[in-house]
């Protein structure tokens, strides 16, 4: 099969050596650091979804069964774009939602 050129730039931090800042970007972010909240415009930060099911369970199941799920193609991209075991992060927030509506149900 041939592979797909793409146009991604993948770049990872490594936050025991931060990179260096220019002296504008300093001063750009002490502006801000000295700001109070209510003066900093975050109308353009992506909303956090409320829902209760959202808060994934840190400690995954040992016992799954492999079954064939037909996904929207955008809900199987954002995990796969999470990294690694974007699978077991799918499974993570099915648990949740599970266990949130079992909650209501009693």
């Amino acid at each position: 099969m041939p592979t797909k050129e793409s146009n991604t730039v993948k770049r990872t931090l490594d936050l025991k050596k931060p990179p260096v800042l220019s002296a504008e970007q300093k001063a750009r972010l002490d502006a801000v650091a000295s700001m109070p909240d209510e003066q900093i415009d975050y109308s353009d930060a992506p909303g956090l979804p409320d829902a209760v099911w959202m808060k994934a369970a840190e400690q995954l199941p040992h016992i799954k069964k492999q079954i064939t799920l037909r996904i929207d193609a955008e809900v199987l991209e954002f995990f796969k774009h999470t990294g690694a075991r974007y699978q077991s992060r799918m499974n993570a927030v099915l648990r949740s939602y599970v266990e949130a509506h079992k909650a209501r149900a009693k």
